[in-house]
């Protein structure tokens, strides 16, 4: 169960504290390269609310496969995206992809292992 809350945190930590109250606008400023800064601020707040969502179907328990499988596609697609077109922008520039894999590792471990 800890595993479940440890992910499900990650999600809510990204989506509602980096996003949604903009404590770390970097990602806004990575949505505005990625998606245009036009609505750069309400996309980035939308992924934010997406993200929460994550959490709780994380949560929920609901179809763990699929939510499990969402996870990983979204996890890796974000982040070859963010590795193309905004490295400059990420934490840690494009050792990111090391921690979202590490990550992505994570999720299927406790998915389909533990």
């Amino acid at each position: 169960m800890i595993f479940t809350y440890l992910i499900a945190t990650v999600w809510v930590i990204n989506g509602l504290v980096c996003k949604v109250f903009n404590l770390v606008p970097r990602h806004r400023a990575i949505v505005a390269r990625i998606l245009g800064q036009r609505h750069a601020r309400g996309r980035t707040i939308l992924i934010g609310l997406l993200e929460m969502a994550m959490a709780v179907w994380i949560v929920s328990g609901i179809e763990p496969a699929l939510c499990t499988w969402t996870q990983i596609g979204l996890v890796l697609c974000m982040n070859i995206i963010e590795f193309l077109l905004a490295p400059d922008l990420l934490l840690w520039g494009r050792w990111n992809a090391l921690f979202a894999f590490l990550f992505v590792f994570l999720i299927n471990y406790h998915a389909f292992f533990s």
